[in-house]
């Protein structure tokens, strides 16, 4: 690939940094930066680009016909106040161009100029804002949000807005502990990586704040396949097998979510960002280290893990397709 790469490219987090996967932590700390074969990535703890506009009016459709995507248990108010705040310092200090936080103590002043967004508000009084502190923050970020409170040694999903899941609920995880939440993933725990998981977040510092990538296959440009969701989106898995040729390229995407873990300084709670990333496989092929490693990734994949990503039915075709559409 020549010149400069497309955003869409050129920031993408491509996951895969050897020709075979399987389950890790995979943690690195927040804002370290990841050269690629296109650019790099990994240097913001929130990333707003091209798309910002438009995922923030999606994420409004979906909870305006859907409000469960949004839930708060009664305790945990002041980590939403601890993980607003949080977030938007992130965005002033990213974005100081068009986003800043200025104030003192209680009293403060919030200014987005990409959404026209000026707003003064008293830290610990909902009514200031016009959402509750969480929603309000998660209709300025394109990441999913979930705030874990920890109790002793365990974590719990008591609060979050999450419109973007992947083949999972978010209604029905809230109040879950955090090993009961990943139970239905293949070798999650028989390899130990979930309760190592567990344990190092557990010891995370105020303020400190870590990274990872989880990856799988998506039928269709959707950030919306929540389990809510399922009949809208399933369909996609069967449209492919009678895909021809360049339309399965453009139905087929690999999909990578960039995850933040963030001990929030006030309330101790862990600020869980989970941001989605799309990328066709008509555009992975035009970044031949990319066609090459995803196509020995998804060939070598146990055939458990492979059902879970979402692609088994599919294997076979894609990494054909991927093999053959090179050069381009």
């Amino acid at each position: 690939m020549t010149g400069v790469a497309p955003k869409s490219l050129s920031a993408f987090p491509f996951p895969f940094t050897t020709d075979s996967y399987r389950y890790s932590t995979n943690l690195a700390p927040a804002g370290t930066e990841v050269p690629t074969a296109t650019g790099r990535w990994g240097d913001r703890l929130v990333d707003v680009d091209g798309d910002y506009e438009t995922e923030l009016a999606e994420r409004a459709t979906i909870l305006a016909a859907d409000p469960g995507r949004h839930a708060v248990l009664p305790h945990m108010r002041p980590a939403c106040w601890d993980a607003m705040l949080t977030l938007m310092r992130a965005l002033a200090t990213t974005y100081p161009e068009v986003m800043s936080l200025d104030g003192d103590g209680d009293t403060w002043r919030w200014r987005n100029a990409r959404l026209g967004v000026v707003q003064d508000f008293t830290v610990g009084d909902d009514s200031s804002l016009p959402a509750e502190p969480l929603a309000y923050v998660a209709a300025q970020v394109q990441e999913d949000v979930v705030l874990l409170d920890q109790r002793g040694d365990e974590l719990f999903v008591d609060a979050g807005v999450v419109t973007f899941a992947a083949a999972w609920s978010f209604g029905f995880d809230v109040g879950m502990e955090f090993l009961e939440v990943h139970g239905p993933v293949p070798r999650l725990r028989e390899s130990g990586v979930v309760t190592r998981a567990r344990d190092f977040i557990v010891r995370l510092q105020p303020g400190e704040a870590y990274r990872r990538t989880n990856w799988s296959m998506a039928m269709g440009h959707r950030l919306d396949q929540s389990l809510e969701r399922y009949p809208e989106w399933a369909p996609d898995r069967d449209a492919a097998v009678d895909a021809d040729d360049d339309a399965f390229g453009r139905l087929v995407h690999l999909r990578v979510e960039v995850q933040h873990l963030i001990r929030l300084p006030e309330s101790g709670a862990i600020c869980f960002l989970i941001r989605t990333y799309l990328l066709s496989l008509s555009d992975l092929v035009t970044v031949e280290p990319w066609r090459l490693r995803a196509a020995a990734v998804l060939a070598e994949l146990p055939e458990d893990l492979a059902d879970y990503k979402g692609f088994a039915p599919h294997r076979d075709r894609i990494v054909a397709w991927l093999r053959h559409h090179g050069g381009t």
